[in-house]
């Protein structure tokens, strides 16, 4: 497999939990303002939506959006909790929560934007504090400081990498402290602190 990412983006869950799994696979650095891979290809060539992660999973065959890579990746992994069974309610449960992150990653990611009018941030502050406040319901809810009751999973990477744009955003967590721990503990992983050494980021 082959991961196009962006250092310190969504990617980086895909990233975090390609290591978690041991699976075989190589790294490609995209430049988003560029569209272009560090290689010098074409990056909307590869995905059309100029976005990442992307996953290249045979030549020629790539997936994108995270609920498709991070499925996929646990999927072809032997961790239970990645692969829940099909059909289960399990496993629809870990696509609910992958599709919580990215209602999450809406709010927060949006004041990446340059030139925000004042009006459209004060809005977006309510937003995020509306999802910040769900994130720590729903580890409240649960008894193990992850999103679902089988553990550590692709949702738990997703949502850290999120809650980590709060810092250079300037969002203050102290109100959501099982977030905040969601967070160190997930990067506190051999796995992510992998995944942060190899995108250059610590």
């Amino acid at each position: 497999m082959k991961l196009y990412y962006t250092p310190g983006a969504c990617s980086l869950a895909a990233h975090i939990i390609l290591n978690e799994t041991g699976l075989p696979h190589e790294l490609v650095q995209v430049n988003l303002k560029e569209k272009k891979t560090a290689d010098g290809q074409d990056y909307i060539g590869i995905n059309p939506r100029g976005a990442v992660p992307a996953l290249e999973i045979s030549p020629g065959v790539v997936l994108t959006q995270n609920v498709a890579v991070l499925t996929y990746i646990g999927q072809q992994s032997d961790n239970p909790a990645f692969h829940p069974v099909p059909d289960s309610i399990e496993f629809f449960r870990l696509l609910e929560a992958l599709g919580f992150c990215e209602d999450v990653h809406s709010a927060i990611g949006a004041l990446f934007a340059p030139h925000l009018a004042d009006v459209t941030r004060e809005g977006l502050q309510v937003l995020i504090t509306r999802r910040l406040s769900q994130v720590e319901q729903q580890l409240a809810n649960g008894t193990n400081g992850y999103l679902l009751p089988s553990g550590f999973t692709q949702a738990d990477a997703l949502m850290a990498v999120i809650l980590n744009w709060t810092g250079p955003l300037n969002i203050d967590l102290a109100e959501y402290p099982k977030a905040a721990a969601l967070r160190d503990t997930v990067f506190a992983r051999p796995a992510a602190q992998k995944a942060l050494k190899e995108e250059g980021l610590i």
